[in-house]
């Protein structure tokens, strides 16, 4: 039983037919890849906020998780299924992101203090080393954030470019089309 060798094609095709209806996916799936992210590794933020617990992290932290829920939110309600865009939602949606970043810089601020500080420093390895891997994700996400962004607010330039790929299909047969007579009259 052999494979259909344009199975993959096609299915290429079709994703690529998918992205051409609706192209505002592509920052949307972004913006769920840092939200994911962010939750997932929510452990190591947590962990380091019970351990340096300055003033802010519990709220920085918990904004970042709120604000990024409802990023998602905005983005999907900015982008109405066979509407134009609602440019208000998608303003909401950026303030959103901004304040997520703010906390997420904030948050990783107070780290950067807690261990650089004259007097008590905390040590971020061994077994704190969840205060490298915060940092870290702080990091990655505040990356992965700032592409949604750019993807988000270059939307209508790769519009454009997924519009010009060619996703015909040739279909054998067509070609004699002319001769096909539909004016109704016998011959």
């Amino acid at each position: 039983m052999a494979k259909n060798p344009s199975g993959f094609r096609e299915f290429l095709r079709k994703r690529i037919v998918a992205l051409k209806r609706k192209p505002q996916n592509i920052p949307l799936l972004v913006l769920g890849i840092a939200f994911l992210y962010y939750s997932l590794n929510l452990t190591s933020i947590s962990n380091t906020t019970a351990k340096i617990n300055t003033a802010g992290m519990g709220l920085s932290g918990f904004a970042a998780m709120l604000f990024s829920i409802l990023s998602l939110v905005a983005f999907m309600n900015a982008f109405p299924h066979r509407k134009k865009v609602n440019v208000p939602m998608l303003v909401i949606m950026f303030v959103m992101v901004g304040i997520v970043i703010y906390a997420d810089v904030h948050y990783a601020g107070s780290i950067s203090a807690a261990i650089n500080r004259a007097e008590n420093p905390i040590d971020p390895t061994g077994v704190n080393s969840y205060i490298t891997t915060a940092t870290t994700v702080l990091r990655v996400h505040i990356v992965i954030l700032c592409v949604a962004l750019g993807l988000t607010a270059l939307l209508p330039v790769y519009t454009k470019l997924l519009r010009s790929i060619n996703t015909n299909i040739d279909v054998e047969g067509n070609g004699g089309m002319e001769a096909i007579d539909i004016s109704g009259e016998d011959a």
